[in-house]
C-alpha cells in the first residue's frame, strides 16, 4: 500500500464542451487547484476538472467511483467513460501514461463526483509487468449485507464471496497473497 485518496467535488453544472464556465475558473491556480473553492476543485485540469495526462510506473492504482464519471485515456490505447459504482483496475508497471478527466455531462444542474483511489505497490519481480487496464463494472461487483452495513468486495473473499478476478500481476491476482482484500462498507440509515 502506498496511498489512498478520497476526491469528493459537487462541480457546477457544465458548458457543451463537459467544461466548467469560464466564470466559475475566475479566482482559481488553474494547472495546480487543489484547494476547495466554492465546493470544487479543478486538480490539474484546465477547463475539465481531473488529472491530464500523468506517468506512473511499478504500482497500481484501484479506483473506485462512488458518484459521477471518469472519463480515462492512456498510452496503451485504452479509453472509455466509467463511474457511478464502477472500480478501474490499472497496473502500470513498466510505465503508462494516464489521463483521468471529470466531465461536466450535465448541463442544467451540478455534477457530484466523489471516489476513492488506492495506490498498491508492485513487489519487486512485477515492477515491470506488462501495464494492464481492467474494469470491474457495478452491477458484476459483489454487494453482501453484513451487520447493517452494505460491503461491496472489490478484491479477495468476505463470508463466503470471491470478488471478480483481479487484473493480473497486481497483488490480489497472485494467490500467497492472499487474503488481498479491498472492499468498501456503507452504513444503513
Amino acid at each position: 500500500f502506498l496511498f489512498c485518496a478520497h476526491h469528493n467535488d459537487q462541480y457546477p453544472a457544465g458548458n457543451i464542451q463537459m467544461e466548467a464556465p469560464e466564470q466559475q475558473l475566475k479566482g482559481r491556480n488553474i494547472g495546480n487547484d487543489f484547494t476547495v473553492k466554492d465546493g470544487w476543485r479543478m486538480y490539474h485540469g484546465t477547463k475539465v476538472p481531473g488529472f491530464p495526462a500523468h506517468p506512473h510506473r511499478g504500482f497500481e492504482t484501484v479506483t473506485i467511483v462512488l458518484e459521477g464519471l471518469i472519463d480515462h485515456a492512456d498510452s496503451n490505447m485504452a479509453a472509455g467513460r466509467y463511474g457511478n459504482g464502477d472500480v478501474q483496475w490499472m497496473t502500470a508497471g513498466s510505465g503508462l501514461q494516464h489521463a483521468e478527466m471529470f466531465p461536466l455531462l450535465n448541463q442544467e444542474s451540478s455534477n457530484k463526483l466523489e471516489l476513492f483511489q488506492v495506490w498498491l505497490n508492485l513487489p519487486k519481480a512485477k515492477k515491470f509487468a506488462t501495464p494492464y487496464f481492467k474494469m470491474l463494472w457495478s452491477e458484476e461487483i459483489p454487494k453482501i449485507t453484513d451487520g447493517g452495513a452494505e460491503i461491496t468486495l472489490i478484491a479477495g473473499n468476505y463470508k463466503g464471496k470471491q470478488a471478480l478476478p483481479p487484473a493480473p500481476d497486481s497483488w490480489a491476482f497472485d494467490p500467497e497473497n492472499q487474503p488481498c482484500r479491498i472492499f468498501l462498507s456503507r452504513k444503513f440509515n
